[in-house]
């Protein structure tokens, strides 16, 4: 399946399909959602805007079946080392099991070594133990404590 996977950024007319992405499963559903249309363009045309930040879309013919944020970020420590943020990992729940996560997930490694990132970041919530578990699989290590304060 991973062979007919193609991965480009993510236009304004792809918001519908990443709305459905967000809100497919649990975690998602009860905070996203199409209520939010207005925040999630205005959100989209941010990150379009920076050219280190990117929505990047897995498709299947013309079918958004994956998604991932991928944000470049500058940073002093380790030597001004530049590192990549992943977020907002979602492969719709027809689609799992099929590598896409993965291949994905590797196609943001890719772009993150070529833009000269030094490492690769993401958090996950602590309620996915199977996205643990895949991203463990990937060699993500859990060396940090993640911590958030709500605004």
């Amino acid at each position: 399946m991973t062979s007919a996977l193609s991965f480009r950024k993510a236009s304004k007319a792809d918001l519908p399909a990443l709305i459905a992405l967000l809100t497919d499963d649990a975690l998602g559903a009860t905070r996203d959602g199409a209520q939010h249309l207005p925040a999630y363009t205005a959100a989209l045309e941010a990150i379009q805007a920076q050219a280190s930040n990117s929505i990047i879309v897995a498709t299947i013919g013309e079918e958004v079946v994956g998604m991932l944020q991928l944000t470049l970020i500058p940073g002093l420590s380790r030597g001004g080392m530049l590192r990549g943020q992943i977020e907002s990992v979602r492969v719709s729940s027809k689609h799992r099991g099929q590598k896409i996560g993965r291949t994905l997930i590797e196609h943001a490694i890719g772009l993150a070594c070529d833009a000269k990132c030094g490492m690769v970041q993401l958090t996950t919530d602590k309620q996915r133990p199977d996205a643990i578990r895949f991203y463990e699989g990937l060699g993500f290590n859990g060396t940090h404590v993640g911590m958030k304060l709500s605004l």
